[in-house]
Order: structure tokens, then sequence, then C-alpha cells
């Protein structure tokens, strides 16, 4: 099984835009679920404590394979959120491991 971890820092300064936009990835990202069959489980969440240095988003996504994961990436509904995210975001860190 391949895990994708996807961190974001938003790009929103005030914190009720921050909320607002971590709502809305998060909302557009589980509902790849049901479009997107390759994906085998997805968690989307917002940092819990506020240490300095944090990330502000996560996506932990779970694919069978390497292929399913690849199958993923260029998949248009994922790429509909992907232009979502964009303009939310100020920073990307993403790694991929066996699980």
């Amino acid at each position: 099984m391949i895990r994708h971890i996807i961190c974001w820092k938003l790009a929103a300064t005030d914190p009720a835009q921050r909320a607002e936009d971590a709502s809305v990835i998060s909302s557009e990202l589980n509902g790849l679920v049901s479009l997107i069959p390759e994906i085998s489980s997805l968690t989307v969440s917002t940092n819990a404590i506020d240490i300095d240095g944090n990330w502000d988003l996560v996506l932990v996504i779970d694919f069978a394979d390497e292929a399913a994961l690849r199958v993923y990436g260029p998949h248009p509904e994922h790429q509909r959120v992907v232009e979502i995210v964009k303009p939310r975001v100020s920073e990307r860190s993403a790694i991929d491991i066996l699980v």
C-alpha cells in the first residue's frame, strides 16, 4: 500500500478566512472518495495544537499501489480540486511512503 501525505500552510492571515479555506479544502478533498475508485482511504485534518512551525492542514490518502496513485494524480476530479486548493495555500509539502 502507498500512503500519500500532503501538508499545507494556508495563505490567509485572518482566522475566519483560514477556517473557511480549511473547510472548503477539506470538503472538496473528502468528495474525491466517491469519484475516484483508486482511493482506498482518505483523511483530511487541521492542525490541532498551535505550535510555531506546524503546518495548517494535512491530507493522508491510501492507495493499493503506485499504479493507483498514478491514476489519481492526473484524474480530472483531482485536478479540479487542485485548482481550488492552490490559491488558498502558501506552501505545500508531500511524501509517499510504503505501509
